[in-house]
């Protein structure tokens, strides 16, 4: 099995992946796909690398093939084509039918009776892929955070004020206040007013009577 036997069973014509455009490809229907290396054609071993099967072949082709996107299988393919310099070569044909997963099992089936194994793109076997170079960049630090002074300041602006006490007063100035002397009222009363002139002479004459 290879690119020139499948054209003859019915697959359309190969269209290099490097110049593939939308206008090309079939429309969103269960199809199979098949991608090939063009610079095995007419050799003894089989040209072709990958048998696929999707419903939407636009968004696999396009997005997952060449753009990245999709699973593991066909980030892989992405890989492969741009990593490992497919794109160049390889070339990419669909057929069309309504049991796209039992049509690809068949061919698959077919493929590994004929040359003893799968495809070496639809091998579970990791490909050996070079990881893309990502830049170097330092990564800045974060400012250290100041807990210990942010909780403080925090619990000394909840705490509210304590309220100023209570004058009391002093035990002297009681003691003061209960020693001093009663009313000016109170000692009038008690200590009689000293004798006038005239009362003095009455007092003496009648003293003499």
């Amino acid at each position: 099995m290879n690119s020139k036997t499948l054209i003859e069973t019915g697959f359309a014509e190969w269209f290099p992946l490097k110049t593939l455009t939308h206008s090309k490809l079939p429309s969103d229907k269960g199809s199979v796909i098949v991608i090939v290396d063009q610079e095995l054609s007419g050799k003894p071993e089989s040209d072709i690398l990958y048998i696929g099967r999707t419903k939407k072949p636009v968004k696999r082709i396009l997005g997952g093939y060449l753009a990245g996107y999709g699973g593991k299988n066909t980030k892989k393919i992405n890989q492969m084509l741009f990593a490992e310099g497919y794109i160049e070569k390889a070339a990419i044909s669909w057929m069309q039918t309504d049991k796209p997963r039992i049509m690809q099992e068949e061919l698959l089936a077919k493929f590994k009776e004929e040359h003893g194994e799968l495809p070496i793109w639809n091998t579970k076997k990791k490909i050996n892929v070079k990881p893309k170079v990502t830049p170097a960049f330092k990564h800045k630090k974060a400012p250290a955070l100041k807990t210990k002074a942010a909780t403080l300041k925090a619990t000394a602006a909840s705490v509210a004020k304590p309220s100023p006490k209570p004058k009391i007063a002093s035990t002297k100035k009681l003691a003061a206040r209960a020693e001093m002397p009663p009313k000016m009222e109170q000692s009038s009363k008690e200590e009689p007013a000293p004798a006038t002139p005239e009362k003095a002479k009455t007092s003496d004459t009648e003293m003499k009577t």
